[in-house]
């Protein structure tokens, strides 16, 4: 058996394909374990995120969750209050103007009823 003895002059004969190939994995190699160990940290993040969340909501009682329910509902109903109320007051406007028009409409009647009458009296 030969002795192979080592040292930093030591020289090696390898071809430049092959170093290429061994530095290439090499960098792929890193670059993977990197990119897995990225993932892992963003799905451990994400978990912890969603458990943090599920135990908030476990947290709540159901009479909590029925009256959120009821203020988002009852949110709902007042909106459609508002915009009730808002043609409400164009019709308010618009039922001024016609009152006034009817009032000078009897005006007009009466002062018309009164010329008939004194028509028919002479």
């Amino acid at each position: 058996m030969k002795n192979i003895k080592l040292s930093e002059n030591t020289g090696i004969q390898l071809p430049a394909k092959n170093l290429l190939m061994i530095v290439a994995g090499a960098v792929v190699a890193t670059i993977s374990f990197f990119e897995l160990e990225n993932r892992i940290g963003s799905l451990e993040t994400s978990r912890e995120l969603f458990e943090a969340d599920l135990l908030k909501k476990s947290q709540q009682l159901p009479t909590d969750q029925e009256q959120f329910m009821l203020l988002e509902h009852i949110a709902s109903q007042v909106e459609n209050i508002q915009k009730e109320m808002e043609t409400m007051r164009n019709n308010n406007v618009n039922i001024n103007y016609a009152m006034k028009d009817i009032e000078k409409i009897k005006e007009n009647l009466e002062d018309l009823k009164d010329k008939v009458r004194a028509n028919g009296n002479h």
